[in-house]
C-alpha cells in the first residue's frame, strides 16, 4: 500500500522547485493533492504532470501572504475533498541581497510577509481543519538558514529560524491531538531559480560549501518530506530536519 493513500495532501508554492517535487510525490504516493501558487500557469503544470502520471489533483490560486488567501484555500481542500490530512507550506522568497544596515524596511516587511506570516496564516487553518479530522500532518519548509547565518540576506535568515521556532511550538501545542509539526532545512538545491542566476562557476562555488560537493535535488527534499508526512513518521514532531549535504557540520 502506498504510504500516503486516501490521504488529502495541500503544498503550497507546488508550481516549481520543491514545492513540485513535494506535490508529485505526495501523489506518487496516493494522497490527493491540493496545490496552491501565485503564478497559474505553473501550478496548473504540475497539476498537469501529477495527472499524466495517474494521480489526482487539482489547483487554487493564492497568495500565501495573505490571511484570508489561505483560509479560502484551506476550506475550499475541504469542500473537494472533505478533510485535509497532510500540509507543506512550502511557499517562499530569498528577498534583496544587502546587509542589515542597508536593508530597507519595505524589503524586509515583504519577506516577513510570506516567509513567516504566511506559514503562520496557513498553520492557524491547517490546524483548526485537522482538529475537526482528529488529526494531521504539517512539514513547514525552513531551510539551513533556520540554523546558520546567510549574510546579506537578513530577512531570509530571520523568517527560517522563526519558521524552525514556530513548528515546535506547534508541535508541543498539538502533541495529544494526534497532529504533528515537522520543519525541514533544504541546503543548497539545484532549482530553476538557481540556475537562471548562476553561470556555472557560481554554481560550483554553491555546490562547494557542501562536504559532498555537489547541490541537492527537489525530489531529495520531497523525499523526507514524505517520510514526515507518513505514518512512518508518527513518533516525530517538534523536529527540525536538515538535507544539506553536509553544509552544516562543518
Amino acid at each position: 500500500m502506498a504510504l500516503l493513500e486516501n490521504k488529502v495532501a495541500f503544498v503550497s508554492g507546488g508550481g516549481s522547485g520543491i514545492g513540485r517535487a513535494v506535490a508529485e510525490a505526495y501523489a506518487r504516493e496516493g494522497a490527493k493533492v491540493v496545490i496552491s501558487d501565485i503564478n497559474a500557469e505553473h501550478g496548473d503544470e504540475t497539476v498537469k504532470a501529477i495527472k499524466d502520471a495517474g494521480g489526482e489533483a487539482f489547483f487554487i490560486k493564492g497568495d500565501s501572504s495573505s490571511a484570508s488567501d489561505n483560509k479560502r484555500m484551506v476550506e475550499t481542500v475541504v469542500e473537494k475533498y472533505g478533510s485535509l490530512d497532510i500540509a507543506c507550506n512550502n511557499a517562499g522568497t530569498g528577498g534583496p541581497a544587502k546587509p542589515t544596515g542597508q536593508y530597507e524596511p519595505e524589503e524586509w516587511d515583504k519577506v516577513i510577509a510570506l516567509n513567516l506570516n504566511g506559514v503562520f496564516y496557513a498553520c492557524r487553518y491547517q490546524l483548526e481543519q485537522m482538529e475537526k479530522n482528529g488529526g494531521g500532518s504539517i512539514v513547514n519548509i525552513a531551510s539551513i538558514h533556520g540554523q546558520v547565518a546567510a549574510p546579506n540576506s537578513p530577512a531570509y535568515t530571520a523568517s527560517k529560524h522563526a519558521v524552525v521556532g514556530l513548528s515546535k511550538n506547534i508541535a508541543v501545542e498539538y502533541a495529544q491531538k494526534n497532529i504533528r509539526c515537522n520543519a525541514v532545512g533544504p541546503g543548497y538545491i539545484e532549482t530553476a531559480l538557481l540556475k537562471n542566476n548562476l553561470d556555472k562557476s557560481a554554481m560550483d562555488a554553491v555546490a562547494a560549501k557542501a562536504p559532498m560537493n555537489r547541490l541537492g535535488t527537489s525530489e531529495e527534499i520531497a523525499e523526507l518530506v514524505v517520510f514526515l508526512s507518513s505514518e512512518k513518521a508518527s513518533y516525530t514532531t517538534g523536529s527540525y530536519i536538515i538535507a544539506d549535504g553536509g553544509y552544516t557540520s562543518v
